[in-house]
């Protein structure tokens, strides 16, 4: 699929985004081991959180979507049923690794398969935790999918991540529900909490601060009535846009503001990005809140350190902006950027220079000169979503159309970007 996208003046409206993608893992691999029948509304449309709801399903839990609304009908931590065939985690690393967690626990074996960029991620990360809980894990070559789990009955571990990785702290806790007492997982650098906050939700005893966290099992979770708030990652991509035309004003409703993931709002206004938070209140322990963006004067900045891991999948659109930007962006301590969906760094390179956008790279990060000006012409997706809806980004405020080869690849996290994206840009101001 190509999609042409031309220049644009603003972006100016209102905007309801689909819901979070971390949450909506998170909220659906509960809801499937709680007991009772829970609903989550606004369940995020992207494939990664339908391949989640695939594997729920063949592990025999009753699932019935329609309209964004899932119920999902849990039977406590072993009712899962032995699957008849592979769990198909589809492009999802969030699914095949927080899943882990909960199948080590299971009376029976299982295989966790992907598609070929997901069979390239490797796995070494969860299946060490896991192992030392007392789950037996299998993969090629050692490390990547797929993965034969047998299940066994877990025991509790304090476990200290070589890296800052909200997967994998999940996939540890969520193995920590099954065990016979409490599970501790300390990290290098804070990263996302909605593991712990939704643990919480469903009724666990679990407890954390900043570097740790930790859960009592085994727990009985209760069925509860959610509502899965906007995505901020998504919103990154119309942040930046907004900020980066002059004359935008655009508004994005009920958006999720968890302060382990707010260093994007925080950054964007470093960066000069005229950003408010005008309403904020909290939902099932989530912060919500509705965003107002204009356009900006936009100075340019540095990632490096924990902000690199706060701003991990932003960079390729933060890249976009650092372009147009007056000092450019520097990203460092990003290693992680090239075992993503893509080898991030170079194809966010790649893609720059075929709009004219000089750019140098390292093994842990690029730098982006600032005070440039985007061509029109042709980039490519590589089948990684967040690299064809920056491109899109770029091509908004580029000096001509610019064709975005393996335009589907977006449909991964956000199938309605497109159409989000036309709407924002074809509004008028009053």
């Amino acid at each position: 699929m190509v999609e042409a996208i031309h220049p644009a003046r603003r972006l100016h409206g209102s905007l309801t985004l689909p819901g979070d993608k971390s949450i909506s893992h998170r909220y659906a691999m509960l809801a499937s081991v709680a007991g009772g029948v829970s609903t989550i509304r606004n369940y995020s449309s992207g494939a990664d959180c339908q391949s989640t709801l695939r594997c729920i399903r063949a592990l025999g839990i009753p699932v019935e979507a329609a309209a964004g609304e899932v119920r999902i009908h849990g039977r406590g931590l072993h009712g899962y049923q032995a699957p008849r065939e592979d769990l198909d985690a589809g492009n999802s690393g969030s699914t095949i690794r927080m899943l882990s967690g909960l199948l080590a626990g299971q009376s029976f074996a299982s295989r966790l398969v992907g598609d070929e960029s997901l069979s390239r991620r490797p796995m070494e990360r969860i299946m060490e935790p896991l192992r030392r809980m007392g789950a037996s894990i299998e993969a090629r070559d050692g490390k990547f999918p797929p993965l034969l789990i047998r299940g066994c009955e877990l025991r509790p571990i304090e476990y200290e991540t070589p890296v800052a990785s909200a997967q994998v702290k999940s996939c540890v806790l969520l193995a920590g529900l099954l065990a016979d007492g409490v599970t501790t997982v300390r990290e290098p650098l804070r990263t996302r909490d909605h593991t712990e906050v939704a643990l919480r939700e469903f009724g666990a005893e679990a407890e954390s601060g900043s570097g740790w966290a930790r859960v009592r099992g085994p727990a009985r979770l209760e069925p509860r009535e959610l509502v899965v708030p906007g995505d901020l990652s998504s919103a990154a991509f119309f942040l930046v846009a907004a900020a980066m035309l002059e004359g935008s004003d655009l508004i994005l409703e009920n958006i999720g503001l968890n302060p382990t993931r707010a260093a994007l709002v925080d950054f964007l206004v470093s960066a000069g990005a005229n950003i408010q938070v005008v309403d904020i209140g909290m939902r099932h322990g989530e912060p919500v809140g509705v965003l107002r963006v204009r356009g900006s004067r936009l100075a340019g900045g540095v990632i490096e350190k924990g902000l690199t891991a706060a701003l991990i999948d932003e960079i390729p659109v933060l890249a976009v902006m650092g372009a147009v930007s007056e000092t450019g962006l520097t990203v460092r301590d990003a290693a992680e950027l090239r075992v993503k969906e893509t080898d991030r760094i170079e194809t966010v390179a790649a893609n720059l220079r075929r709009l004219g956008v000089r750019v140098e790279t390292a093994p842990d990060g690029l730098r982006v000169e600032g005070g440039q000006r985007f061509r029109g012409g042709s980039v490519e997706s590589f089948g990684d979503h967040r690299i064809a809806m920056a491109f899109a980004v770029a091509a908004l405020a580029a000096d001509g159309p610019v064709t975005i080869e393996g335009a589907e690849a977006a449909s991964v996290s956000f199938p309605e970007f497109w159409s989000k994206l036309r709407e924002a840009a074809s509004q008028e101001a009053p």
